[in-house]
């Protein structure tokens, strides 16, 4: 795998393991006064993961 991918595979995990552990410590975020609803991070930790996967999976062949 290139370096470049190697670090956006990474970079898109991270951010999807972030969102994960968010879920599982119930843990608030506020931007600007607005607390962002953790359900929100149901999205933000399976999109990156699948990105991560497919680019991943894609870089493989």
């Amino acid at each position: 795998m290139k370096p470049l991918t190697t670090i956006v595979v990474l970079l898109l995990g991270a951010i999807s393991l972030a969102h994960l552990l968010r879920l599982i410590f119930q843990v608030n975020v506020v931007a600007n006064g607005v607390i962002i609803p953790i359900w929100l991070s149901i999205f933000g930790c399976i999109v990156p993961a699948v990105l991560a996967f497919m680019l991943w999976r894609e870089n493989r062949k």
